[in-house]
């Protein structure tokens, strides 16, 4: 992955102000975005068990703690941290750094470091004689992430208007008899040779009844006249990502999909006339749910409404109707637009685009909208 700018040292100064707050003397990211959106240090994290590193941050030192594959990576790429191999394991450094700094109550990620990795950290801790602790915390970077600075905003409309592009690509060149898998492929093709470093995801391919799956694998289904055709595909810019989905049909529409499609085309509208800063995630996600429920279609909208987006396709904030997983809504968070009719044994009608939270509206980034309009 290549990105285009250097991570700041104010995001540092940000993560210290948590860990004064939180009580905590250091913190292990091991999230690869995370670690990347604080350091800029760009390797994947191929396996769960297997790690090309992780931040160590103190009030006072900022560790990039990797191994001999990465140093010359890490060097390169992480210009505030202090890059540090560990030969023998992360468990057995991480003692050392505790003893180093005299820290007794460190975080680490809890969504990322598995069970059987905690064990050896505790119990290296322990025989090291050290009295300290680790305490688990959720969100604490990711909360930084959530809102983005207009480079990182910069790169997402560039990842979005290489998605915009292959859409209308793969969209024109639909005919009946290619499979799922054909598509694809054709839109994994498109994506390289429009300039993407990859897919942000793998491009979902739906059609006929197989749309009414709203995550389903494009199989060896062929597409056919009259049904429809769901398209979700995205790319990766400067390490930035993007989203997008369209409904496609191939000959003339029947009433049916003509009313799903203008019902959900009317909850995605509503939803971006009415998103806001200062808005509960919860009511954003029900600015669209009205529409559909209206509609009668109550029960067919089993998804939030939408999503962040970033240097993760799926990332905080999430544009959900659960009200205790509600957050407030600011100004430079980026997030998806995305309701959807699903009807088991017919198909399903889903509409995305990625707006941009501002204090008094929604910007919408998408420039090609590309959408039937039906009388």
């Amino acid at each position: 992955m290549k990105r285009d700018i250097t991570p700041s040292k104010e995001r540092l100064v940000a993560v210290r102000c948590l860990l004064a707050d939180a009580d905590l003397d250091g913190l292990l990211v091991l999230c690869p975005e995370n670690r990347c959106y604080l350091s800029g240090f760009t390797a994947k994290d191929s396996h769960v068990n297997e790690s090309s590193g992780c931040l160590f941050i103190t009030q006072e030192s900022a560790y990039l703690l990797t191994d001999f594959r990465y140093r010359d990576w890490a060097t390169a790429e992480a210009p505030h941290f202090e890059v540090q191999l560990y030969p023998k394991g992360l468990a057995k450094l991480l003692p050392e750094l505790l003893q180093r700094h005299g820290l007794k109550r460190s975080g680490f990620e809890a969504a990322y470091l598995t069970y059987a990795s905690y064990q050896r950290i505790a119990q290296e801790t322990e025989a090291a004689g050290l009295q300290a602790v680790w305490e688990p915390v959720e969100h604490m970077v990711e909360r930084l992430r959530a809102v983005k600075d207009q480079e990182e905003i910069d790169l997402i409309k560039k990842s979005l208007a290489i998605t915009e592009k292959v859409m209308a690509e793969v969209g024109a060149g639909l005919r009946p008899g290619l499979s799922e898998q054909e598509v694809a492929w054709m839109i994994e093709t498109a994506l390289k040779a429009a300039g993407a470093e990859g897919p942000s995801f793998a491009p979902m391919v739906a059609s006929g009844p197989n749309s009414a799956r709203p995550h389903h694998h494009p199989g060896e289904r062929r597409l056919k006249n009259g049904e429809p055709i769901i398209l979700d595909l995205g790319a990766i810019s400067g390490g930035y990502c993007s989203d997008m989905t369209r409904t496609f049909i191939l000959g003339e529409p029947d009433e049916r999909f003509k009313e799903i499609y203008t019902v959900v085309r009317r909850a995605q509208q509503q939803a971006e006339a009415g998103i806001r800063a200062g808005m509960k995630t919860d009511a954003a996600d029900g600015l669209a749910r009205e529409v559909i429920e209206a509609a009668g279609y109550r029960e067919a909208f089993g998804h939030s409404l939408g999503h962040g987006v970033g240097l993760a396709v799926h990332e905080n904030p999430s544009l959900s109707p659960v009200a205790e997983r509600a957050v407030e809504l600011q100004a430079g968070m980026v997030t998806t637009v995305e309701p959807g009719i699903y009807l088991p044994e017919w198909g399903g009608v889903r509409l995305e685009n990625m707006i941009l939270i501002q204090e008094n509206g929604a910007q919408i980034l998408n420039q090609s909208l590309q959408f039937y309009e039906f009388e």
